[in-house]
């Protein structure tokens, strides 16, 4: 069971961002793949179709949210194989996200995801939620057993609310 964080608050252009921060037992050109291959998004956050390219859009099925809309997302950078960019709306409104890779030696690769949050954003609940589904993404790559939603959430709301400023 997962009892610290790993996500931080780092204050960026966009305003404030969320950072996780994963290793992968990948070479960069498979950790892309498991990013933007919807074959192998199914494995760990649910497949999509739609335009996959820069200025696209899509539509993801989340895996592990039972009957939830699909989100749409659309493709803001697609820069095989370091950089990925969405711009997310479902009916609990619009994200910003990004996913950047890097070499981390000759056979892992280093994944660092960014959601830039907006004023309102509730980080007790959206922490949470991205530990889960890229923890889901470690499982994914390894092909180990993944942990249960209820092992993220509540369990870790208060330690990402302590985050924000003035909390």
């Amino acid at each position: 069971m997962m009892t610290d964080i790993s996500g931080r608050l780092v204050n960026s252009r966009q305003g404030l961002d969320l950072v996780l921060v994963r290793s992968l037992a990948l070479p960069i050109s498979e950790a892309w793949a498991y990013l933007t291959d919807p074959a192998l998004t199914e494995q760990w956050f649910g497949p999509w179709e739609g335009d996959g390219r820069r200025g696209g859009s899509v539509r993801i099925r989340m895996r592990f949210e039972e009957n939830g809309p699909a989100v749409r997302a659309q493709i803001v950078a697609c820069e095989a194989p370091h950089h990925l960019a969405l711009n997310t709306v479902d009916e609990y409104g619009s994200w910003k996200l990004e996913l950047h890779l890097e070499e981390d030696g000759e056979d892992d690769t280093l994944l660092r995801f960014v959601h830039h949050l907006d004023g309102d954003s509730d980080v007790g609940d959206i922490g949470p939620g991205w530990e889960y589904y890229l923890d889901l993404l470690v499982a994914a790559t390894e092909g180990t057993e993944s942990a249960e939603f209820d092992q993220y959430y509540p369990a870790l709301r208060e330690q990402y609310l302590a985050l924000r400023p003035g909390q």
